[in-house]
């Protein structure tokens, strides 16, 4: 039997939040790195389960399926649950056509550099200040937008829709 490929990161403490993984090899730009495990489940069961951390309620192991189902890393989860938010990430994952997530780089990654990708959180409904307070980013980078949550589209006034469209179509002509 052959021996098993040495994996390419290891978990330790991170400046950024709790737990890390971290690169003890280079990683080459577009490869896989890890796939994103555990019990994949509809979103009502993953919130009836007790939280991940009694003391930060906000910090969460799931990971939000295109069919809207969830990945719950708390139940029979990997390395990649360790895996921290950053704006300015070196990692993206993707979806498969079989469902299973991964965990690729977007770019070459040196031995001791963190891995991280942008989370994107999706919360239902409107939040109050303290509410998004508890998705405050702590990533560090230059890029940082303040929040783990996706970005949100702002309603622009008229005059401005108008101008964007007009942007955007000169853009696309570009292409």
């Amino acid at each position: 039997m052959p021996a098993a490929a040495r994996k390419p990161y290891v978990v330790r403490r991170s400046a950024i939040h709790g737990r890390g993984v971290f690169a003890v090899a280079p990683i080459a730009r577009g490869e896989t790195i890890i796939e994103y495990k555990g019990e994949r489940t509809t979103w009502d069961e993953a919130m009836e389960r007790p939280d991940s951390d009694p003391d930060d309620p906000s910090h969460t192991f799931l990971f939000e399926l295109d069919d809207g189902r969830v990945i719950d890393a708390r139940v029979k989860g990997n390395a990649a649950r360790w895996i921290n938010h950053s704006c300015a990430p070196n990692c993206e994952t993707y979806e498969d056509e079989n469902g299973r997530v991964f965990i690729q780089a977007r770019k070459r990654i040196e031995p001791g550099s963190e891995l991280s990708y942008d989370y994107r959180l999706s919360v239902d409904g409107k939040l109050t200040k303290e509410e998004r307070a508890r998705f405050a980013c702590c990533c560090g980078s230059p890029k940082c937008r303040g929040s783990l949550l996706a970005k949100t589209k702002k309603k622009k006034k008229k005059k401005d829709r108008k101008k964007s469209k007009k942007d955007h179509k000169a853009k696309r002509k570009g292409k």
